[in-house]
């Protein structure tokens, strides 16, 4: 049986195919036999190994046929990088960017190591930066000191001038990538996101050469930079702060307002992005940035009033504080009354940033204790409802208005559980009953 790997070697495996064709068995006496036809022998592995020849020998549909036959896909890979250096080490190699999921962090891809093309080991990770396993390639150290401990590899100079070289090259495809050919390369974020945050987090040299690289997606289908975000969208919000959805359908109603004050929204619903955003508050050297998702605060949508309608609000506000605590159950429950904007929307259920994303991080990490989640109910103090609420006296319509209203705005970020739900559409029936009395 040939090995699996013959077909990087750059000498020739040859089979050789022979047909014969016997004699026929009435043939007349001294009538000559039919010949013997004799094939050339043919290859049955490939041409020598493509990444020893140089890149500009090599052709399109040379790197994507090898992908298919190495790694057994009818897949195109999104694109790849050819490693060819001599000196100061001696280095080959393919590496190629597949199409990867935001559930990335339970798949691993697939790097080769060979050495004077001799295959050695799937995915050594003291050779290869660990988030570049996300990556399919092979890789040819022939100057490699295989036969020594992995304990030796992880503190040996040449290594680590590998593995930086390896890393320094991905970083120039993407830059340059972004810097010649940006429809293309913005082409490719929604498959490559994932992986070039999690590069960002775990190597610092890696995100000091991508960062200016990095896209946001917006809601709005455009793809933009951190600082033209911030460029775009200052003057609207509060300091320098970008404005993110972490489920644009359910949280259709936030995006809308934030959309209505000419601030774009970018989409930030990889499993990656809870640790991501924090990554970027501390690392991107930008002074007060932060990110907020659409359900964090109401500030954007507050509207300017006088002090006497302050004084009123705040009177107003303990009211409404005491109904939505009773209504609702909730003791920890923070009821705001202020102006806002669209009088339309009766209320917006608002929640710490910082105290969110721990909870988040908590659930995702398996942790065994579970924090109390406080929310901060804004309710709109020109809006119809909410003025009806002030006015009503105490009673079961009033009770149960509160509640609906506080589901409501419940609704606009997360869906409602099961026995929520139940009690929402109990309560929905006895307020028709109401109005049709």
């Amino acid at each position: 049986m040939l090995n699996r790997y013959c077909g990087f070697m750059n000498t020739p495996v040859y089979l050789e195919v022979v047909k014969e064709e016997a004699p026929k068995a009435d043939a007349a006496e001294g009538e000559e036999a039919p010949a013997i036809e004799v094939k050339e022998p043919e290859r049955i592995n490939p041409n020598a190994a493509l990444w020893l020849k140089a890149p500009k020998d090599c052709t399109e549909d040379e790197y994507k046929q090898f992908y298919r036959d190495v790694f057994h896909t009818y897949e195109d890979p999104l694109f790849y990088v050819h490693l060819n250096v001599d000196y100061p080490f001696n280095l080959k190699g393919i590496l190629y960017f597949p199409k990867l999921t935001n559930d990335f962090g339970t798949r691993e891809g697939e790097i080769k190591l060979f050495s004077g093309q001799v295959f050695v080991a799937d995915n050594i990770k003291e050779v290869i930066p660990e988030f570049l396993m996300l990556l399919k390639g092979v890789i040819d150290c022939p100057d490699l000191p295989l036969n020594v401990s992995r304990s030796f590899l992880q503190n040996d100079g040449y290594v680590k001038k590998l593995s930086a070289y390896i890393t320094r090259k991905v970083a120039d495809k993407l830059t340059g990538l972004f810097n010649t050919e940006r429809e293309k390369y913005e082409g490719y974020w929604e498959d490559i996101h994932p992986f070039v945050k999690y590069g960002c987090m775990r190597d610092n040299k890696f995100f000091e050469q991508v960062k200016d690289t990095l896209l946001y997606k917006t809601t709005g289908g455009t793809h933009v930079t951190l600082s033209e975000y911030l460029s775009k969208n200052e003057g609207k919000l509060d300091g320098k702060k970008v404005i993110y959805t972490s489920d644009p359908t359910r949280q259709s109603a936030s995006i809308a307002q934030y959309e209505a004050e000419g601030v774009d929204v970018v989409v930030m619903d990889a499993l990656i992005d809870l640790n991501f955003v924090s990554f970027m508050e501390y690392s991107a050297g930008v002074e007060g940035l932060s990110f907020a998702r659409v359900d964090a605060d109401a500030a954007t949508f507050k509207k300017e009033v006088s002090e006497d309608e302050k004084q009123q609000h705040q009177a107003d506000e303990k009211v409404l504080a005491d109904l939505f605590t009773a209504a609702t159950g909730n003791d920890d429950l923070t009821v705001q009354l202020t102006a806002l904007k669209d009088t339309s929307m009766p209320g917006m259920l608002v929640q710490d940033e910082q105290g969110r994303r721990f909870s988040e991080m908590g659930k995702i990490y398996g942790q065994d204790f579970k924090l109390p989640e406080r929310y901060t109910l804004v309710l709109n103090a020109d809006n119809a409802v909410v003025k009806s609420l002030i006015r009503q006296e105490e009673g079961e319509q009033r009770d149960l208005l509160a509640a609906q209203l506080y589901d409501l705005a419940r609704m606009s970020t997360r869906p409602l559980e099961k026995e929520e739900i139940t009690a929402f559409l109990s309560r929905s029936n006895k307020l028709l009953e109401m109005l049709c009395k």
